[in-house]
């Protein structure tokens, strides 16, 4: 695609017509991925089609990020048009899909914390963590140390008393 030209999203709508996008009673069409469902609009500006847009539900599931940029990202050479993440704000290819899906997390956790969005609450909390918690490593470390002060004391005790 030109930049600058008109777009038009007939070759887009006939590749998602192929891959099995059904359209819901809103006008919205449904893509289902391997890993979750894409919601497919058209982007609108001033009354006018822009873009195709793919959206999918703020989750900590990055896998289904992944996929949409990889398959999008065919989808749009197929269609000879640019898939672009305006987050990060330039045209992708399948090799971003790891910046897209690290984008999306970070994203996904603001929501969960700031804005209280009930799907991306799990992203924002991260995991518990592995292992013993610092403060007790600490603990144990100091109780070490004086068992061994205290060895080491009631061993010289013992030597000099007998």
């Amino acid at each position: 695609m030109v930049p600058g030209t008109p777009y038009d999203s007939t070759r887009v709508d006939a590749l998602l017509g192929e891959k099995g996008a059904v359209a819901r009673p809103d006008g919205v069409r449904v893509w289902r991925l391997k890993n979750g469902d894409v919601e497919v609009s058209e982007l609108r500006e001033g009354g006018q089609l822009v873009a195709t847009e793919l959206r999918i539900p703020l989750s900590d599931r990055m896998d289904l990020a992944r996929e949409v940029v990889e398959e999008g990202a065919a989808l749009a050479a197929a269609a000879e048009v640019r898939l672009v993440d305006p987050q990060l704000g330039r045209a992708l290819s399948a090799n971003d899909a790891g910046a897209v899906a690290d984008q999306f997390l970070r994203t996904a956790r603001y929501a969960g914390e700031m804005m209280g969005v009930s799907e991306a609450v799990a992203a924002s909390y991260a995991a518990p963590p592995e292992g013993m918690p610092t403060g007790l490593k600490v603990l144990l470390v100091i109780g070490g140390g004086f068992f061994l002060l205290y060895l080491l004391v009631d061993k010289l005790l013992s030597q000099m008393g007998g």
